[in-house]
């Protein structure tokens, strides 16, 4: 439905000197993810007084005339706000495109971004690789190397203490023979007498050391014999314990016995 027109009044035409605000509307992409829009006005006017001009004397206008105005008047209106619909329009389907296209460029900028790191971290991942690979076989070659210096030292040293050892066996046998023959030159120079002395000295102290270890077993037979009393006597005192203990109960047991008889008896003369 249409809406209802207003009747609008003859205006009167604007003056020469008066001058008119423009307005002018700008977008432009001030930083990364945002429009920025600037609206500039005209400088302010000084508020000019229109002059009355004189009343002139026109022909009557008839209802058609004034109705064909009207309508005028409403298609000029409706142009104009056509037109400002369809620069409006213009203006944010324009606004639109940059919107796509800087979406679309934000895209492609995270998509290469994102292969970019990719293929980045892959190939750090490949050089550490590498690095981990080739320290490894360092390691590898130096472990191998201390094992072969190792071997080789202790070869060296089991060689020369082998050598050592030899040389010092042979030193300990030669002392060992001039020892022998020494005690064995001395054995020859001794008479009977002294070797009877040497025995009677043997035999006496084998008698002193067999009476010792007889004395020190009979101290420990009399210890252990002290020992086995004192364990009787304390076995005796807890079976005398227990004994004591067993006779209690068996005078309470009595006590409770002839308690329980004496009271059957009450209980049978009571019900007698």
């Amino acid at each position: 439905m249409k809406k209802p027109t207003k009747a609008r009044t003859k205006q009167p035409k604007a003056s020469k000197k008066v001058k008119f605000i423009t307005t002018e509307i700008r977008c432009q992409e001030k930083s990364k993810g945002g429009l920025c829009y600037e609206v500039i006005l005209a400088e302010p006017t000084i508020n000019v007084t229109l002059p009355k001009l004189p009343p002139t004397p026109g022909k009557p206008m008839s209802a058609e005339e004034i109705e064909e105005k009207l309508k005028a008047a409403e298609e000029r209106r409706l142009s104009l706000e056509a037109k400002k619909m369809a620069d409006w329009s213009a203006k944010m389907a324009k606004i639109e495109e940059a919107t796509r296209k800087k979406d679309e460029l934000d895209k492609e900028f995270k998509t290469h971004s994102k292969v970019v790191l990719e293929q980045k971290m892959e190939q750090y991942e490949e050089k550490r690789e590498a690095q981990i690979s080739e320290i490894k076989e360092k390691l590898k070659m130096h472990a191998a190397e201390i094992e072969k210096t190792r071997h080789s030292l202790e070869h060296t040293k089991s060689e020369e203490l082998q050598k050592q050892l030899e040389e010092k066996l042979r030193t300990a046998a030669t002392l060992r023979d001039d020892k022998i023959k020494k005690i064995l030159d001395r054995l020859k120079e001794h008479n009977t007498d002294k070797l009877n002395e040497v025995r009677a000295t043997v035999d006496l102290l084998e008698s002193q050391k067999s009476e010792e270890k007889t004395r020190i077993i009979e101290n420990k037979l009399s210890t252990a014999e002290q020992n086995r009393e004192k364990e009787l006597q304390k076995k005796l005192e807890t079976l005398r314990k227990h004994e004591r203990r067993a006779e209690i109960v068996r005078q309470n047991k009595a006590a409770l016995a002839t308690q329980k008889d004496e009271d059957n008896v009450n209980v049978t003369a009571s019900s007698g």
